[in-house]
């Protein structure tokens, strides 16, 4: 029954595992917790928490498809974090003055043009010196968490512009309550729009059409899902005052039973989906794409077909490079601080989501959702370790033992997927 299911929903057996994990995760430690997890207070900072991880692992979804591995992500992170720093905070003050709205838009472009270099030079020694990637990117792991403690000396660098900040979450980083509605509502739409297209694109060019009923569900859960998540964005309020505070700042009067301010979305979850979803496209929608899976399923076919594999993968890491920035502006902007420490052991977690949200190691599967989700248990689990209080070094072990459990799981489902295709 649940095998016909799965096959006219076309619904991937390993992400109901992992949805079934999470809910597994979440239920067990609210309990252990004394019910602080399943809390929207808690469930808002989750999703903060994870997000620059999340936007990191759907780069290395593209990288690990494509046979290689980035290891210095972390250190990317925190050498880009200190650019972005020192430069809102040191060098276009100087030029610019304190008040202009310019400042984090500079430094945010800053941020990203040093990431994209640092992936081309990645791309550059992987692809045309034919250094394996595992050495490259463990080399950059060194090199640039080295670097990021030459731009400052080991200085902390703070604090981080206003409208920078808003890219972290926080009181001001959330969009409130009536344009996380209104987000809801587009997405929802999409959702049963890019279904009936799907539906439609099947039967042009004449492929099997799913049950009219499977259709319903997968759009329904989805809508359900998205709403779900619009609801506890919404449960959150803001601290009473705080909500005083805005309330003066805009005129507004106070009634006596209190003031209630819902923070909504947060800025960096949106980021975070956004990534998900040009990522997505990229891997989905274009020659790119479809060359870096080429790539990853058979590289000798691959170039024997016409594909220039080492551009592939030079824009690969380029883009990782890129994906890195936009996760240490997240970071930074959060921590309202640059720190030497900025993205420590955030390789292990992005490596760790991507391989649990089901992309292969051997190269030539994986998906973006399945990373972002894989990010969110991974952040579960941590979250929830330190609301019962374990210690660090065995939250680090219970990390650990996860990864390498996924990838034996990894090595089964494609075991069994060969003999069953054979």
């Amino acid at each position: 029954m649940q095998l016909r299911f799965l096959r006219a929903t076309e619904i991937d057996a390993r992400l109901v595992g992992m949805l079934a994990a999470l809910v597994l995760i979440w239920v067990g430690v609210d309990i252990l917790s004394g019910g602080a997890f399943l809390t929207p207070r808690n469930l808002w900072n989750l999703s903060v928490q994870t997000a620059s991880v999340m936007v990191m692992a759907t780069g290395m979804v593209l990288v690990i498809v494509a046979r290689h591995i980035d290891l210095s992500v972390g250190s990317v992170l925190g050498v880009v974090g200190m650019v972005m720093g020192v430069t809102q905070t040191e060098f276009l003050p100087r030029l610019m003055g304190y008040d202009s709205p310019f400042i984090w838009i500079l430094a945010l472009a800053a941020g990203v043009a040093v990431g994209a270099a640092i992936g081309l030079l990645h791309g550059v020694i992987i692809a045309y010196l034919g250094v394996p990637a595992f050495i490259v990117t463990l080399g950059g792991l060194l090199v640039w968490r080295g670097c990021a403690w030459w731009i400052t000396s080991g200085r902390t660098v703070a604090p981080m512009d206003d409208a920078f900040r808003r890219m972290g979450g926080g009181v001001e980083g959330a969009i409130g309550s009536t344009w996380t509605w209104v987000v809801g509502v587009l997405a929802v739409a999409a959702i049963v729009l890019r279904a009936l297209h799907a539906r439609r694109r099947r039967q042009q060019v004449g492929f099997a059409l799913r049950p009219v009923w499977a259709e319903v569900v997968v759009a329904g859960l989805a809508c359900a899902g998205v709403l779900t998540v619009v609801l506890v964005a919404n449960s959150y309020d803001l601290p009473p005052r705080v909500a005083e505070r805005i309330a003066a700042a805009r005129g507004l009067v106070v009634p006596p039973e209190g003031l209630s301010i819902a923070h909504g979305l947060a800025v960096p979850v949106l980021i975070a989906v956004g990534a998900g979803i040009v990522v997505t496209f990229l891997a989905r929608r274009t020659r790119f794409g479809r060359y870096v899976f080429a790539l990853g399923g058979n590289p000798e076919a691959a170039e024997l077909s016409g594909v220039d594999t080492r551009r592939i993968t030079v824009l690969v890491f380029v883009l990782m490079g890129v994906l890195c920035a936009v996760a240490a502006a997240i970071s930074t902007a959060r921590l309202n601080a640059a720190t030497n420490a900025q993205g420590t052991l955030d390789e292990l977690y992005v490596i760790a989501a991507t391989v649990i949200g089901g992309t292969s190691l051997g190269g030539g599967l994986g998906t973006v959702a399945g990373a972002m989700l894989g990010a969110l248990v991974m952040q579960s689990l941590q979250s929830g370790m330190v609301l019962m209080g374990l210690d660090t070094p065995l939250q680090n072990i219970v990390v650990g033992l996860v990864l390498v459990v996924a990838v034996w799981l990894d090595r089964l489902y494609r075991s069994r997927t060969l003999k069953g295709a054979a």
